[in-house]
């Protein structure tokens, strides 16, 4: 293992990012006395050359694409060792995805910065090349010299020529902002391709959580019923399954966005720049974030006596991969359609969860008092950990404590005396067989003083 203080003339200060294939790394430039990223090759992949070949290609597309709305390179070189790398501008405002975890933004936030990512991709598809994984981790923020922030596209590691779209034989893409022509091996794209994963970055910042699959997207007002009809129909029209009946281009797609921005129902966006921030520690936001990130009902009602103290029901996410009992005055509303595990601090991605309340429109309120709980699945990272990071602020600790039944153990942390006048408790379960997996992240708030905590531990299911 080689490690790395210096490559070439730039100093490395600190990893921004490892993927699969490459890690970019933030690096001062002493001749331009400026930040900069540095991409390098990750030496397993170092032996490769279709590998090598790709990401090479990747610098030479974005220093094709020639425009202020993408990513610029400046340098690229070779280290010791073989390793290609190449040096671009540092964004230093984060990406989509480093935005708060509270939630959907607010609507004339989100639709600005979608319509700009629509417009850098735009610029893309000007310069004949068709991006093919835009997401939020793809789309950064950087800094202009007047202070303001411009919105630019990064890591064309799939991207590929126009010409080259009606013969691209492998699939590509990640899951949730995928269309269906790149899903399937030897099916031509074109730039509509990218009007689909505009539409899921959209929906995701309008709605708090990543779309379904292609033809069974929740309607966004659904998750967000104040969203106007031109908003719903905007994004649905960008994420039809049938490229023919999306947007033709991503300008188009662009400019609807600002005119449905312009309208004066919608409340003034903020600067890009107050909008963007990462969390320090994971407070009470996690709830609002959780609470966008769900759908459709399913309940169940049973009889349950004993445990949650009386008649209670069982509530089930859509796929029935998880459910829960709590008290029956909790059950009057279920959003069922997942979480995106990053809200917590673990890897990104789509997992089965779901949240319950007496009043799911206050539950993501952190000041209203409400009852009900959360329980997600993670397949990856640490639950535990992340839980052990959890700092409530505004809430009085009042201590950790394990937790065990036939199949579940793990951490149990409770906080009382919340700004909701409730308290919350946060808990990590693993399975008692020792499996480690799946992890079940679960965070109960309750109006008042009582605790329910163990009952619906002890109830919960995961198939």
């Amino acid at each position: 293992m080689h490690s790395l203080e210096r490559i070439g003339r730039y100093r490395l200060e600190r990893p921004l990012g490892t993927g699969a294939f490459a890690t970019v790394w933030l690096a001062h430039d002493p001749e331009l006395q400026a930040p900069v990223a540095v991409k390098v090759l990750a030496e397993n992949w170092a032996h490769r050359l279709d590998v090598r070949e790709r990401f090479l290609s990747e610098a030479r597309l974005l220093r094709r694409a020639g425009s202020s709305r993408v990513v610029q390179v400046y340098d690229i070189g070779e280290l010791p060792d073989g390793r290609p790398y190449f040096v671009m501008e540092y964004a230093d405002g984060g990406t989509l995805a480093d935005l708060p975890a509270g939630g959907a933004l607010p609507v004339r936030d989100a639709l600005t910065l979608t319509a700009e990512a629509a417009r850098s991709a735009a610029a893309l598809h000007e310069a004949g090349i068709v991006h093919r994984d835009i997401k939020p981790t793809n789309v950064l923020l950087h800094t202009a010299p007047d202070g303001t922030r411009r919105v630019l596209l990064a890591d064309l590691g799939l991207a590929k020529s126009l010409a080259q779209g009606s013969v691209l034989t492998l699939a590509a893409g990640s899951a949730g902002y995928q269309p269906p022509e790149q899903a399937e091996p030897g099916v031509g794209i074109d730039e509509r391709a990218d009007v689909y994963s505009l539409g899921a970055v959209g929906y995701e910042l309008l709605t708090g959580t990543v779309p379904g699959q292609p033809g069974k997207v929740t309607a966004p007002r659904r998750l967000r019923p104040e969203l106007g009809e031109g908003v719903e129909r905007a994004l649905l029209r960008a994420l039809e399954p049938d490229r023919a009946r999306r947007w033709p281009g991503a300008l188009a797609f662009a400019q609807e966005l600002d005119r449905l921005a312009a309208d004066p129902s919608v409340p003034p966006a903020r600067r890009l720049d107050r909008v963007r921030g990462r969390l320090g520690t994971v407070t009470l936001a996690v709830a609002a974030a959780l609470a966008a990130a769900v759908a459709a009902v399913t309940m169940t009602v049973v009889l349950h006596r004993g445990g949650t103290g009386g008649d209670g029901v069982r509530v089930a996410d859509a796929d029935g991969r998880v459910s829960l009992e709590v008290p029956a005055g909790w059950g009057r509303g279920v959003r069922d359609s997942g979480w995106d595990p990053r809200v917590l601090g673990l890897p990104s991605g789509h997992e089965p969860g779901l949240v319950v309340a007496d009043d799911l429109s206050r539950w993501p309120d952190l000041t209203a008092a409400v009852n009900g709980v959360f329980a997600g699945i993670s397949t990856d990272g640490d639950v535990t950990a992340e839980v052990e990071r959890i700092d409530h602020s505004g809430c009085r600790y009042t201590g950790a404590r394990s937790f065990a039944d036939a199949d579940w153990h793990g951490l149990v942390r409770s906080w009382r005396g919340c700004p909701d006048g409730g308290s919350v408790t946060e808990s990590a379960l693993v399975p008692a067989g020792g499996t480690g997996q799946p992890q079940v992240y679960v965070q109960i708030r309750r109006r008042g003083d009582g605790d329910t905590t163990d009952a619906v531990l002890r109830s919960l299911r995961v198939g």
